[in-house]
């Protein structure tokens, strides 16, 4: 499984990066999100999802790269709902940025939804129901609007992802790992990895 490619952005255009890695051309289908984040760099790192689509007349693997991993995990909850393929759930981020979508389905503004190409009412209301539940329980919500709003602290990803993955191999679930750990490094946005680690273990239920 590849979890991000790093290297030279050597074509861009708003559906596709291509991004040069000892040698390979990697071509990355991406939202108008992730192309504003990058335009204009010379090396970039994009997490990826991996689609392989097999069963039909030809077989297919496609490369999605996403700028942070907030917009991965929107993007991979997007595509578990039913109605909600692949090209949908990019419409879905190149017409809301991840903070934007986080609203609506916590809102539950169905008209915001609909007002995406392709989106029905009933295909809005089914990511509504499917998603704000589970939005809230993976933090993806609170980590966006740490790292978005002005006047808020910015969660450090790199020690969150190091602190979840201890946790994770002490046998905790991601999900409530991730939750406790953002919202200690909102609190505490300075502390070591080891002190995060520390004070998630008193607090995970």
């Amino acid at each position: 499984m590849i979890e991000y490619i790093r290297g030279e952005l050597a074509d861009l255009t708003p559906a596709l990066a291509v991004i040069e890695a000892a040698g390979v051309g990697y071509a990355l289908n991406i939202s108008l999100n992730t192309y504003t984040a990058i335009q204009g760099k010379k090396d970039v790192k994009l997490y990826v999802h991996e689609s392989l689509v097999t069963g039909g007349r030809d077989d297919s693997f496609t490369l999605y790269g996403f700028f942070n991993q907030q917009e991965r995990t929107l993007y991979r909850q997007l595509i578990t709902v039913s109605g909600v393929g692949a090209n949908t759930a990019r419409m879905i981020l190149s017409s809301l940025t991840p903070a934007e979508l986080c609203n609506v389905i916590a809102n539950g503004d169905e008209r915001m939804l609909k007002g995406v190409k392709g989106i029905g009412m009933k295909t809005a209301q089914r990511i509504i129901v499917d998603l704000k539940d589970k939005i809230l329980s993976l933090g993806i919500a609170d980590e966006i609007h740490a790292g978005g709003q002005s006047g808020s602290v910015a969660v450090d990803h790199a020690v969150r992802d190091e602190a979840v993955s201890a946790l994770t191999m002490l046998g905790f679930s991601p999900a409530p790992s991730a939750k406790v750990v953002t919202s200690i490094l909102k609190a505490h946005p300075d502390i070591p990895v080891e002190q995060v680690v520390k004070m998630a273990l008193k607090e995970i239920k």
